[in-house]
Parts: structure tokens; sequence; C-alpha cells
């Protein structure tokens, strides 16, 4: 295990302050399209009660153009803290979300500056405003205006390897307003492939005031503090570690806290933990939760022998029935064989 320079695990041990927020934990949920909704968000809570939570990213034009607010802003009143992350490329409707999010209750507005995908970035949002600082300054000082929560900002290094421009960046958005700032430390053409450059989060870290948490390639206790230790950073925010895993930012929490290792779940608690998370989906969401599950216990399926299998069966099912039948058989074939790795 990496160890922490003492100057740096003090640190840790502090809360976390953005802004006006005081947040008890140093590790925080990434907002994940289509899958950070209530239910997943809840999972995560139960073994990680302190961190920051993150919605799905919702577009502005949604909140503004229609009466009822998209399910995606609903948030449950015991999940504090929690911010609603916003896209957009126009600066009046990003401010007229983001007053709507608060009445939603939003502890803090994440404006999202970092998503890769074609049909967000060739609209002007996402990470394409990587590309376009000056409108992002403007986006993030008409939301500082418009709210009285701290807004903060999720972001990439850059477009592309040739298009690095994250310090120069990074000022900006500090300079624009912004009380915080995550770095996926990849660039929007890697997508999520490759390496993530953590060394570019150690520079900004050492230019800025505002808070700046480390995000790309967290996928246990040992990268987190990996992470931290290399960059600096204030913090680490969870992405693709936690698909399927919804223990992983308790996990990193925890260790911060205490410097004890959790015993990790076993493969039967994890399938348990999926039976949980589908019928949460049901009452929540009904057929359409049904639907969406599939992906989600997908991800849990991992690690033992039959996954593969079960993956399949399991990204087809069409009814609570089945996804419970499919996963109490595995579980049961997993404890007549003594399995709990």
């Amino acid at each position: 295990m990496s160890v922490l320079s003492a100057e740096l695990k003090q640190h840790l041990s502090t809360p976390l302050k953005i802004g006006t927020v005081e947040v008890n934990s140093r590790v925080l949920q990434s907002p994940l399209s289509g899958v950070t909704d209530l239910v997943f968000r809840r999972l995560v809570r139960r073994y990680a009660p302190d961190s920051m939570m993150y919605t799905e990213m919702v577009h502005a034009s949604e909140v503004c153009h229609v009466q009822r607010r998209p399910k995606m802003m609903e948030i449950d009143p015991n999940e504090r803290p929690i911010s609603i992350q916003l896209f957009d490329c126009r600066p009046n409707f990003l401010a007229d979300a983001a007053q709507k999010a608060v009445q939603e209750g939003a502890d803090t507005i994440d404006i999202n500056m970092g998503c890769p995908v074609n049909k967000i970035t060739k609209n002007g949002g996402g990470s394409s405003l990587l590309r376009q600082p000056e409108i992002a300054e403007t986006i993030v000082r008409s939301v500082v205006e418009a709210v009285d929560v701290p807004v903060t900002v999720k972001t990439r290094i850059g477009w592309s390897d040739e298009e690095i421009t994250i310090l120069d960046f990074a000022r900006r958005m500090q300079d624009a307003g912004a009380k915080m700032i995550t770095i996926h430390a990849r660039t929007r053409a890697q997508g999520y492939n490759g390496q993530a450059k953590w060394d570019w989060i150690r520079q900004v870290k050492e230019q800025l005031r505002i808070p700046v948490i480390a995000n790309g390639d967290i996928f246990s206790v040992e990268t987190a503090i990996q992470c931290l230790q290399q960059t600096g950073a204030d913090g680490v925010m969870c992405s693709r570690g936690t698909l399927g895993y919804p223990f992983l930012v308790g996990e990193i929490d925890y260790f911060l806290k205490t410097g004890i290792l959790k015993t990790p779940p076993s493969v039967i608690e994890r399938l348990q933990c999926a039976k949980e998370h589908l019928q949460a989906l049901w009452d929540y969401k009904g057929q359409r939760g049904i639907y969406q599950s599939r992906k989600h216990l997908t991800w849990y399926a991992k690690g033992f022998p039959g996954a593969q299998e079960l993956r399949d069966h399991l990204a087809k099912i069409e009814t609570l029935a089945q996804g419970w039948q499919l996963l109490d058989n595995a579980i049961n074939q997993l404890a007549r064989n003594s399995f709990v790795a």
C-alpha cells in the first residue's frame, strides 16, 4: 500500500471546504450519465455517509423549458450533501437552471465541462468548452451571480494531446468564481482510454487556491492513495470504479479517516446488493427500471465461476422475477461451492 506524506495526511483529515459548504469527506461520487440516479446514490451513501454525491448531468434546457423538473434532478432530503450537475453552453440558460436546481435542494451547482460524447460537444457543451474558455468563464460568472450556493466545475485536461489547456483554463474558472474544480486527467480525444495523466492535476493544484479534486483511474483504495500522493489533490472523485461496486467511495473514505482497509464484500454480498439494486429500480421506475438494471446487474456479475453466462442472461431480463431468480440461483450455487472470494 502506498503511503501518504504526513503533511498531506493531515490535510486530508480535515473537512473539504467548497466555498461555504463543508463536507466531512475527501472522497466524492462522480456524476455518471445513466448511473447516478437516486437509487444508485442511496447505495453509495450507505457506505459513504459523509461523501458528496452528484446527480446525473442535466441539460439546462430540460430545466428551463418544461414545467415538471427532470426526474434526474430528484433529490432525497436525507442524501445531503448533494450537487446537481448541469450542462449547456448558454450562460443565461445555465443561470436559470441553477436557480431551479437550488430550489430542488442542491448544496452546490456543478457545471459539466468535460463530457467527451459527440452529441454533447457538437452543441457546444461538455469538453468543447475547453476550446471556448471565454464562454466557460462567462458561464461560471453568470451562475455564480444567479445562486447563493457554491458553483464548481468538472472538466478534463484538454481537447487532445496537442491541446492540453488545463492550466490556463483552471485559472480562468477560479477567477470567474468557481469554488472547486474536478479534473478528469484525460483529454477529450482519449475518452476513457489510455492512462490518466495525473501529473497535470498536480500542476493545477500548485497554482490554484480553490480545492482541486482528482478524477480518473480511481479503481481501489490503493489507486486513490497513489493519486493523492502524486497530485497533492484535495480529494478524489470515483467514477467507473463504482460501476457494480457502490462500496468503493466508502472504502476509500474509511481508509483516509482511519488508516484501516475495510474487508471488501464477498461475491455473494455483491450479488445480494445487485438484488437490492434491481428491486429499488423497479420500485422507483417500474419497467423502465428493469431495462436500466440490465447494465448494472452485468457490472455486479464479475470475478467468479459462471459470471460470463450469468451476465449474458442478466443483460436480457424482462421482469423483476427473472432477475431475482438468476441472482438467487447464482448465490445458491456459490454458497454450495463455498465461493466467497
